[in-house]
C-alpha cells in the first residue's frame, strides 16, 4: 500500500509536468467564450471586491483552480479537496498583496510570486476563493511579516518533487505551512499530513485545523 500510495503521488508530479502546456485549461474543457464570460460576469467581480475588502496580513487566501493540475493537486488532500493553491496575505501601503508559490507557464521561472489579491482571486481560470483567519496575537503577526519578506528577498523556486525536507525550494501549502509555523516558533502549529510513511503538506491541512476558520468562501457564477 505504502508503495502504491507513493507511486500515485509520483504519478501525479509527473502529469502536473506534462499539463504545464496546458496550465489552467478547464478539465471540463469549456469553450474559451465561457471562460472569457464568467471572467466578465459583474457579480464574480463584487465578490471579489467584497473579499479584497475584508483582507487583513495574515490572512491566507485560498483558490479553486480550473485546470488539470489544480484538480491533481486539490486530489492529494485528504480532509477537504475544494482548494488547490493557497498564499500569504500582507497588506502593503493599504492594499493586499498574496505571496505564493506556483509553477507552470503562468510563471515561468517558477519563484515566489508576489501578486494583487485581484489578481490572485481572477476568475478567469478559478472557480472559487476563500479567505482564512488565523488565531495568531501580535508578535506571531509581525513575525509572519519578517519571514514572508526573507522569503521573497530569497525567492525559492516551485517545488516540483514536493519535499518537505528542503527549503530551497517550496510549493504552495508548504511555503505557508512552514512560514506560520517559523512566525509562532511552534513546529507543530500547522500540522502536515502522513499517509502511509509519505509526509506533505495539502491546502486543507491549512484551514482544517484548531487554529484556522474560513472567514468567507464563495463560488464564481
Amino acid at each position: 500500500m505504502k508503495i502504491f500510495f507513493l507511486s500515485s503521488v509520483a504519478v501525479c508530479v509527473v502529469i502536473i509536468v506534462a499539463m504545464d502546456k496546458f496550465h489552467n485549461v478547464p478539465v471540463s474543457l469549456s469553450p474559451k467564450k465561457q471562460v472569457a464570460v464568467r471572467d466578465a460576469n459583474r457579480w464574480n467581480k463584487h465578490v471579489i471586491d467584497s473579499a479584497v475588502s475584508l483582507l487583513k496580513s495574515g490572512n491566507i487566501v485560498l483558490r479553486s483552480g480550473l485546470g488539470a493540475d489544480s484538480y491533481l493537486l486539490a486530489q492529494m488532500n485528504r480532509k477537504n479537496k475544494t482548494y488547490s493553491h493557497c498564499g500569504i496575505v500582507m497588506v502593503e501601503h493599504g492594499y493586499p498583496f498574496v505571496y505564493h508559490s506556483i509553477g507552470g507557464e503562468d510563471n515561468p521561472d517558477e519563484r515566489l510570486r508576489r501578486d494583487s489579491a485581484v489578481f490572485f482571486f481572477s476568475p478567469l481560470h478559478n472557480s472559487g476563493l476563500a479567505i482564512v483567519q488565523y488565531d495568531f496575537d501580535e508578535v506571531q503577526q509581525n513575525a509572519l511579516k519578517n519571514v514572508v519578506s526573507q522569503y521573497y528577498k530569497e525567492r525559492p523556486k516551485f517545488d516540483m518533487k514536493f519535499d518537505l525536507q528542503t527549503d530551497d525550494k517550496l510549493y504552495c501549502a508548504e511555503f505557508v505551512y512552514k512560514a506560520i509555523n517559523k512566525a509562532t516558533r511552534d513546529p507543530g502549529y500547522i500540522k502536515p499530513t502522513s499517509v502511509l510513511g509519505f509526509t506533505f503538506v495539502g491546502t486543507d491541512d491549512l484551514f482544517v485545523n484548531s487554529h484556522a476558520h474560513i472567514i468567507w468562501q464563495i463560488r464564481y457564477k
